[in-house]
């Protein structure tokens, strides 16, 4: 997958592409419906040739101009969210600077300056409820009508039903990681919800008690409910993914030093410091709780480890209904 910025000048062989249009935050079900649909229609309408087929995402996110200091929201920053969309044999993604001066953009002006003369789209795809332009003044019949004149097709995709009856969406999987029901989330996002961070030294305690873990903060990615969850992490983005129990949260039983992902890897040995651990969710536990000291969280952990590997022996896979 080719990804072209802003002050890049789109080839030739990737103009007249069908795009699938969204903030794809997380890449859920519903996103790769789009893309899906995106890359039928580039198919077709290259013959024996397949056309182009790529995403046009934002970033940051809108919210994020918005409201600066918002809650910590996202699902996937950046970097993941490219690797996630690669992952769906998509041929490019045009990532789209969302600024003030964007976001001010009449839906007429977003259509000829961005769709047609910056990328030159030949097709695009968009859900139902898609709206753009200043203050979301457009909608699919204005797209329409100005693809039309402008020469490019327009076609929309209908939500992704979710089990609960409900719709698949990045607000719905936000709100069941806050809810500590990661698979339901997991079922939504078509794979486990992961976390990424560089890890840092902390205050040892963990080893001082046998379990020593690697402690890592989540930036503005959303934060899951805080408590226990059984989870598998793979170490620098390659190699085994390794069972695992860990605790988000603010540690109420020693020193509170902020929101803290703390992962004790079972069956691990080597040095974890500074380097990139990923960690899937698959299990929520418990909440997390205060302890009257050391030995009764030791006790405890003990408990929870215990939890964790009847689990992951029997890890859940995610519905296929969800692919």
């Amino acid at each position: 997958m080719q990804v072209w910025r802003d002050s890049s000048a789109v080839p030739a062989a990737l103009r007249g592409a069908a795009v699938a249009i969204g903030n794809m935050d997380g890449v859920h079900l519903g996103h790769r419906a789009l893309i899906a649909r995106a890359r039928q229609i580039a198919a077709a309408a290259g013959g024996a040739s397949p056309g182009p087929a790529g995403v046009l995402t934002f970033e940051p996110h809108p919210r994020l101009l918005f409201q600066p200091d918002a809650t910590p929201f996202l699902l996937s920053e950046l970097s993941e969210k490219l690797a996630l969309l690669a992952a769906t044999g998509i041929d490019a993604a045009f990532v789209q600077s969302f600024d003030r001066e964007l976001s001010l953009l009449p839906a007429e002006d977003f259509v000829a300056e961005i769709l047609v003369r910056k990328f030159g789209v030949g097709h695009v795809v968009v859900g139902e409820d898609f709206h753009f332009g200043h203050k979301r003044g457009g909608d699919v019949a204005l797209l329409r009508r100005l693809g039309a004149a402008a020469g490019f097709g327009v076609t929309t995709v209908a939500p992704v039903a979710a089990l609960d009856g409900g719709v698949c969406s990045s607000s719905r999987v936000r709100a069941l990681l806050g809810e500590g029901r990661p698979g339901e989330a997991a079922a939504l996002l078509g794979r486990y919800w992961t976390l990424h961070g560089i890890v840092e030294r902390g205050d040892q305690i963990g080893r001082q008690i046998g379990f020593p873990t690697a402690n890592f903060r989540l930036g503005q990615v959303r934060h899951p409910a805080r408590g226990i969850y059984a989870v598998e992490a793979q170490v620098d983005g390659h190699g085994p993914w390794h069972a695992g129990a860990a605790n988000f949260g603010i540690r109420p039983t020693v020193a509170d030093r902020g929101d803290l992902m703390e992962v004790h890897l079972l069956d691990f040995t080597g040095d974890l410091y500074g380097r990139r651990l990923a960690v899937r969710l698959i299990e929520f536990l418990r909440p997390e709780k205060k302890f009257d000291g050391l030995d009764a969280l030791q006790a405890q952990i003990a408990l929870d480890i215990r939890a964790v590997r009847e689990i992951l022996a029997s890890r859940p896979a995610i519905p296929a209904a969800f692919g």
